[in-house]
C-alpha cells in the first residue's frame, strides 16, 4: 500500500472517532441536564439562595448542625496537659522498709484518713520500738546521777568538774530520748502495729488514682515511685506551656477555656492560679497552672488538652468548624439553612481562626443551622446557576 493511501485511511480513522466522542457528549449533555417537570429534585433560584426537594439526593451528602456559642478567645489554642492537683494530691511512700504481706486497698477505691492501706513485715519498726525504750531507760538513768550530783556539789562531795560531765550527759541522753520518741510517733502517725505487723494507713482521705505495690514486693523509704496516690478527683490543674509572644495576652485570675479529645465539642472552665517566674530553657515556653473544675469526674489527669485564654467567661461568640468555611474574593462565607432544603450563602466577619475552628464577629448568631460538610459543592451547585 502506498503512502498516499495510508494518509487517506488515517484521517478517516480520525474523522470517525471524533465524530463518535461528539455523539457521545451530546448523550452526556442531555442526560446531564434537568428535565424540567414537577418532579424535578432539585430547583435553583437566583441570588444566593438553593432550594432543594425533600427527596433530593444531594441533601445526603450534607451535614448540617446548629452554630454554638463560645466564650470569646483572645489567642489561639494552647498546648496543655492536665496533672493532679498536688494541694489535694497525697503521694503515699513508706516510711519504713519491709516486705509487703498483704495489700488491702486498690485503685479506684475511695479511702478516708485513717484507712488501712497495706500491711508489712518491717523489722526497722521493732527496732525503732527497741530504740525509744532504750533511750527512755538510758534518761531515767542521767537523770538520778545528775540529782546526786547536785546534792554532792554543795558539800564538796564531787569536783565541778564531774558536776558538769554529769549534766551533759544528762542533756545527751535527753536529746536521744526526743530523737527515739519522735522517730516512734512519726511511724505510728502513720500506721500501726497488728499482731506484730506494721499497718500503713492513708494520711488523707480521697480515691486511690494510683497503685505501684505488690504483695510480696521489698519496698524502701528512698523507693523513686509512691505506693499509692491519693487524690481528690474533683480537682485538677491544667498546665499550659504558654509562648514568651503571648505573655502579655494572660494573668492571674483569669477565665480560661479547656477542650480535650474525649468529649469534642465541650468546653470546660478553668481560671489561672500560677504564671512561672522564667521561661524553660529548651522548651521557650511559660508554665501557666489553671485549675480546673472537674465535679462530675470527666477529665483524668494526664489528658492533653487545648487552653484557650478568654476575655471574659460571660461573653461569648457563635464558633463554627473551618469546614463551613470558604471564600469569594476577599471575603468568607457559610450556607445557613433558612428551611427545610433552603440553603442561603452568607457572607460571614471573622475574627480569631484556629486551626479547627473559627470566632464569628459579625454575619451569624447561635441557634442558627449551617452547612458544615459540602459548602463547597453546594457553592459550586449555585455557582451554576448564575
Amino acid at each position: 500500500m502506498s503512502q498516499y493511501k495510508k494518509t487517506i485511511f488515517g484521517l478517516l480513522a480520525l474523522a470517525l472517532l471524533a465524530g463518535a466522542g461528539y455523539i457521545g457528549w451530546q448523550k452526556f449533555q442531555g442526560a446531564s441536564k434537568p428535565e424540567a417537570n414537577p418532579e424535578q429534585p432539585v430547583a435553583r433560584a437566583p441570588g444566593d439562595t438553593i432550594h432543594f426537594a425533600a427527596n433530593a439526593p444531594q441533601l445526603a451528602f450534607l451535614q448540617i448542625k446548629d452554630v454554638e456559642e463560645y466564650p470569646e478567645p483572645l489567642v489561639e489554642s494552647l498546648n496543655a496537659r492536665l496533672a493532679y492537683d498536688d494541694n489535694h494530691t497525697a503521694r503515699v511512700y513508706p516510711p519504713i522498709a519491709g516486705r509487703v504481706l498483704k495489700i488491702t486497698a486498690d485503685a479506684g477505691r475511695e479511702v478516708k484518713a485513717g484507712d488501712e492501706l497495706l500491711v508489712l513485715d518491717a523489722p526497722d519498726y521493732a527496732q525503732a520500738t527497741a530504740d525509744d525504750v532504750k533511750a527512755k531507760a538510758d534518761l531515767q538513768r542521767k537523770r538520778q546521777a545528775l540529782e546526786r550530783a547536785r546534792e554532792l556539789l554543795p558539800v564538796n562531795g564531787i569536783a565541778q568538774k564531774d558536776f558538769e560531765s554529769t549534766e551533759a550527759d544528762f542533756h545527751q541522753a535527753e536529746a536521744e530520748e526526743q530523737r527515739a520518741a519522735a522517730r516512734l510517733h512519726n511511724l505510728q502517725s502513720v500506721a500501726s502495729v497488728t499482731d506484730g505487723k506494721f499497718v500503713l494507713r492513708a494520711p488523707v482521705g480521697g480515691m486511690i488514682s494510683e497503685r505501684q505495690v505488690n504483695v510480696g514486693s521489698e519496698v524502701r523509704t528512698d523507693g523513686a515511685n509512691p505506693l499509692f496516690v491519693i487524690t481528690d478527683p474533683k480537682k485538677l490543674w491544667a498546665l499550659i506551656d504558654l509562648p514568651e509572644l503571648y505573655l502579655d495576652k494572660v494573668k492571674v485570675g483569669q477565665p480560661v477555656s479547656v477542650e480535650v479529645d474525649a468529649y469534642p465539642g465541650e468546653v470546660f472552665k478553668a481560671r489561672i492560679v500560677v504564671i512561672a517566674e522564667a521561661l524553660d530553657p529548651v522548651t521557650r515556653r511559660i508554665q501557666v497552672r489553671a485549675e480546673i473544675d472537674n465535679s462530675a469526674n470527666r477529665l483524668k489527669p494526664e489528658m492533653y488538652a487545648r487552653v484557650t485564654p478568654v476575655l471574659d467567661s460571660h461573653r461569648t461568640v457563635p464558633r463554627v468548624p473551618n469546614a463551613a468555611l470558604f471564600t469569594l474574593g476577599l471575603h468568607n462565607y457559610v450556607f445557613v439553612e433558612q428551611g427545610p432544603g433552603v440553603l442561603q450563602r452568607r457572607r460571614v466577619e471573622l475574627g480569631l481562626q484556629s486551626h479547627e475552628y473559627s470566632y464569628v464577629k459579625d454575619g451569624l448568631h447561635a441557634g442558627e443551622r449551617v452547612v458544615t460538610t459540602g459548602a463547597l459543592l453546594l457553592n459550586s451547585e449555585l455557582s451554576g446557576t448564575d
